[in-house]
């Protein structure tokens, strides 16, 4: 889920192709959906995975008019640069997570969750590790309780977007109607995505449609068929107050399905629910943007729901490798107690990663100023490496005791 927005806390947002208003309705989408998966990994919103969703389709929005902006004011589109700053953006928070979740894992995980984190790791740096799980067949549903990397399955499939996607928009950036071929292509590879989802969604076992990057890739193009500008200027033409209205409903629409749907005992969800879920999400952005003056904008746009979304990719890196290894620590504080303090400590770490380590890399400042920076994370990924290369690998099932040989 990583943060995609071109936006600098407390400044004004600058797109590609020019200047245009910080929407604070969307970071507060990004705290309503890290805020519904928080809750959903504790075990207190049936359907929170689902915001998962929202944030593909906002990370395809987002990277998508960036994109966009900058063929339209370049006429073309510089990918080295574009993939340099996506790299700055979210690699050091993600170096960073991996080697404390590495040695917390050895200091107080399992004998499971030790192994199975050395053995995830270079699938996470090589942000492929979806594909690793589904690979190894790590059910999404029954077996994320003893893998710290768990989580990364959607940063995974993120990065694999952030790579296709830009070629693509690149080789048509400098055709005629290029924003409309963006549309057609990013509406027909929606519909592709879609038939592989209900054609692998029938599986008793819905891992390789949840996690396959095929799959779940109909939320960012359906996010990227928003950002086009044919289907803005038609957005445009919405009365303030209709548009007002129809976020009000969405909103509560996509509330009221994280509060009833269970997941893999929700059938539906896979037999197209997650589209029409992820079709909502973005209808909601792309009013929010054209139309962001109405209440529906101001109470997502309000301050709880922007700060969460300011730090909602350090927060969802550093919730799971919390919760996995401090909750069964906080079981005499029962279900929402023991959650209230795990999701405290996430906080705090998110908060710590974003004034530390991330907005001072991304905007070049303090510590990581001139060749500082890149110094820096090359040592700690460095340090990374060497972690994950001494910490030994335990054997499952070493420390038994084969009880047809006692006598």
């Amino acid at each position: 889920m990583a943060h995609t927005a071109p936006v600098v806390r407390g400044r004004t947002a600058r797109a590609a192709g020019g200047r245009q208003s910080h929407v604070h309705a969307l970071d507060g989408l990004r705290g309503v959906a890290v805020a519904a998966v928080l809750l959903f990994h504790a075990g207190l919103l049936n359907g929170g995975f689902l915001g998962v969703d929202l944030f593909f389709a906002l990370s395809g929005f987002l990277i998508t008019g960036i994109l966009l902006g900058t063929a339209q004011s370049e006429r073309r589109v510089p990918l080295v640069r574009f993939w340099t700053r996506r790299a700055r953006r979210l690699l050091p928070a993600l170096v960073c997570m991996v080697a404390v979740a590495l040695a917390a894992s050895w200091a107080w995980g399992t004998t499971a969750q030790l192994r199975f984190a050395v053995q995830d790791a270079p699938w996470v740096a090589l942000q492929g590790v979806n594909w690793h799980y589904i690979t190894e067949q790590v059910g999404y549903w029954q077996a994320s309780d003893s893998r710290v990397f768990a989580h990364m399955w959607s940063i995974a499939v993120e990065w694999q977007f952030y790579l296709v996607w830009p070629v693509v928009v690149a080789l048509v950036a400098r055709r005629r109607h290029a924003q409309r071929i963006v549309l057609a292509v990013a509406g027909a590879g929606s519909l592709v995505s879609l038939a592989l989802m209900l054609q692998l969604g029938a599986a008793v076992d819905t891992t390789r449609a949840y996690e396959g990057t095929d799959t779940r890739a109909a939320a960012l193009l359906l996010g990227a068929v928003a950002a086009t500008e044919p289907v803005r200027r038609r957005v445009r033409r919405t009365p303030g107050w209709a548009a007002d209205g129809a976020c009000a409903a969405l909103l509560t629409g996509l509330g009221v399905s994280w509060a009833v749907t269970r997941g893999e005992e929700a059938p539906l969800v896979f037999q197209g629910g997650l589209f029409v879920h992820s079709l909502a999400a973005t209808v909601l952005i792309v009013l929010l943007v054209e139309a962001p003056r109405g209440r529906a904008a101001a109470l997502v746009g309000s301050r709880v729901p922007t700060w969460l979304g300011e730090v909602s990719y350090s927060l969802y890196l550093w919730h799971w490798p919390v919760y996995l290894l401090l909750l069964p620590r906080l079981a005499d504080l029962g279900k929402w107690g023991g959650a209230a303090v795990a999701i405290a400590v996430s906080l705090v770490l998110a908060e710590a990663s974003c004034r530390f380590v991330e907005d001072p890399v991304r905007f070049r400042s303090g510590w990581a100023r001139g060749r500082r920076g890149p110094r820096v994370v090359a040592a700690l990924t460095v340090g990374a490496v060497v972690l994950w290369a001494v910490l030994p690998v335990p054997v499952l099932g070493a420390d038994t005791v084969d009880i047809t040989q006692l006598t």
